[in-house]
């Protein structure tokens, strides 16, 4: 073993990290046992050599074993931003023990940042999450099973209002293409961790991950995008509910998952001058001014109703749209309501 740099780790043949004996012989599994019983699968140490944990001639823990352990040292780091750019922190997470664990609060806290919002078809709501659910978890699934250990980094996970970014350490193996994999093609960076994963049905079968991401897009014109250097593997997930930034080639393309169309009946001046910006706005102020040109007028208490928000979203939501110029607030407290600026 020899050092390239102060992150990787360089091997013979780095596709056997998993096999090579851990460094850490003092590890425990108990995030594994909870795994194998949550799914009702034996948990028995008699299996370790079979599973790839033991080395069949010494004996030893295999870093294989180590990534499972509680005691792994590498993690899982989330990071949510407020607007469509990296400046400004709202929250942060970093996830830690066993790869299996990092995997079940990764995934439910990523449940928690995805958003839902609310539109209308008629008179009939639609409630739409930010990212499709099978695309969250195969894109976390995909980045924890496929990246390259030998390096020491964590795995970054990225959000904010237009996108979340998955990027994992490790490009493709030598031989394999973007198109190879995006038309199927696997090849296990970790094989035995990889079967593991199917074991435990964490994964369908090989190569089935990154054409379930697409398809989670079907109905939607912003797609996923893979972007691969030789040392990193990033999945970008585009938010469905925001707007997206729109280049001179494709502004008269309709993103159906993205806006609601401006409604043909509304015929307030001040609207119509605005017409060619309405497009800019949030799904939120879409549906707001929607709801006000059939209702007339909304009170705070409707307001949060309509886009299920709390309170002091509905108040910051509600001054940004004035300052805009797009409605009016009369009244204060519980006799506030809000108008279209005429």
């Amino acid at each position: 073993m020899e050092y390239e740099s102060e992150n990787r780790l360089i091997f013979k043949d780095v596709d056997d990290f998993e096999e090579l004996r851990a460094m850490n012989q003092e590890l425990t599994f108990s995030a594994m046992k909870e795994s194998f019983q949550k799914r009702e699968l034996p948990f028995s140490e008699e299996k370790f050599t079979s599973l790839g944990l033991l080395n069949p001639e010494d004996k030893q823990f295999t870093n294989l074993a180590w990534l499972l352990s509680d005691q792994c040292q590498h993690t899982l780091k989330i990071a949510v931003f407020a607007g469509e750019d990296k400046s400004i922190f709202k929250d942060r997470k970093e996830f830690s023990g066993s790869i299996f664990r990092q995997l079940e609060e990764g995934y439910a806290y990523l449940q928690l940042v995805n958003r839902t919002a609310g539109r209308f078809s008629g008179l009939e709501r639609i409630d739409l999450t930010d990212y499709p659910e099978e695309a969250l978890r195969e894109a976390l699934l995909n980045a924890v099973i496929h990246r390259d250990y030998s390096f020491s980094g964590s795995i970054i996970i990225n959000a904010n209002d237009a996108c979340m970014e998955f990027i994992s350490l490790g490009g493709l193996l030598a031989g394999l293409s973007k198109e190879d994999i995006c038309n199927g093609i696997s090849l296990p960076r970790n094989k035995k961790l990889a079967e593991l994963c199917l074991c435990l049905k964490l994964i369908e079968s090989y190569g089935t991950g990154i054409g379930k991401i697409y398809r989670a897009y079907t109905d939607c014109n912003q797609k996923p995008e893979f972007i691969i250097t030789p040392n990193t593997f990033k999945v970008i997930l585009p938010n469905r509910n925001s707007e997206p930034k729109e280049s001179k080639k494709d502004k008269k393309t309709k993103h159906s998952c993205s806006y609601l169309p401006f409604p043909k009946e509304m015929n307030h001046g001040f609207l119509m001058e605005q017409q060619s910006s309405y497009k800019a706005l949030s799904l939120q102020k879409k549906t707001v001014l929607s709801y006000l040109e059939e209702h007339k007028s909304m009170s705070e208490k409707e307001l949060q109703e309509l886009l299920q928000i709390r309170k002091t979203r509905a108040y910051l939501l509600s001054r940004e749209m004035q300052e805009e110029g797009l409605i009016v607030i009369e009244g204060r407290g519980e006799k506030k309501v809000f108008r279209l600026k005429s």
